[in-house]
């Protein structure tokens, strides 16, 4: 079982580097690690367990944040009608992208940052991406709103970016015209 001791904090090299492609079809390793980001997920956002083995919250993980530099994530969560996604993708990429940009109007967190950083991080407000499931099958999605910030965030950890990367360091809060505003 992931732990918060198993996740690794900002200034740790990992988070700072390009992820390896993860070799396909998936060696049992990798899988088994989708696995147990996956049920970090689960643990985290139930009340019980997380308050019990002291979880943050959270809607997505990925590998180089457990200090495995691979190319992939976990996600969990549910856009607002209620849809879910619940994906551990392998190797994901973005295929196309809108110009139009979205913003979390609460701004973002991550589990691997321990305090709070103020400002909007603008994203695609919409995204398609391709990727691979555990069973080496291809995945590919039409992504908005929560869902598409979430794994916009989570592909930025692939590629050694994070969140507040993103952050107008002179304006953290400053928007484009015509940018989304997503509620979590």
């Amino acid at each position: 079982m992931i732990l918060m001791k198993d996740i690794v904090r900002e200034g740790h090299p990992v988070l700072r580097e390009v992820a390896q492609e993860v070799q396909m079809p998936p060696l049992q390793d990798d899988i088994n690690t989708l696995k147990r980001m996956q049920e970090y997920l689960i643990n985290s956002q139930d009340a019980e367990i997380s308050e019990k083995y002291g979880l943050r919250p959270g809607v997505g993980l990925a590998a180089p944040q457990i200090n495995i530099s691979k190319r992939m994530f976990a996600i969990r969560l549910k856009d607002d009608q209620g849809n879910k996604f619940h994906y551990s993708l392998i190797n994901p990429k973005i295929i196309s992208h809108s110009v139009e940009k979205s913003y979390l109007t609460t701004g973002e967190g991550c589990l691997s940052v321990d305090r709070n950083v103020p400002g909007y991080v603008l994203r695609h407000a919409r995204i398609t991406i391709k990727a691979f499931d555990i069973d080496a099958g291809e995945v590919k999605l039409r992504l908005r709103g929560l869902p598409a910030i979430a794994f916009q965030h989570e592909l930025d950890h692939l590629n050694g970016v994070m969140f507040y990367d993103h952050i107008d360091k002179d304006n953290p809060f400053k928007l484009p015209e015509n940018a989304i505003p997503v509620e979590r």
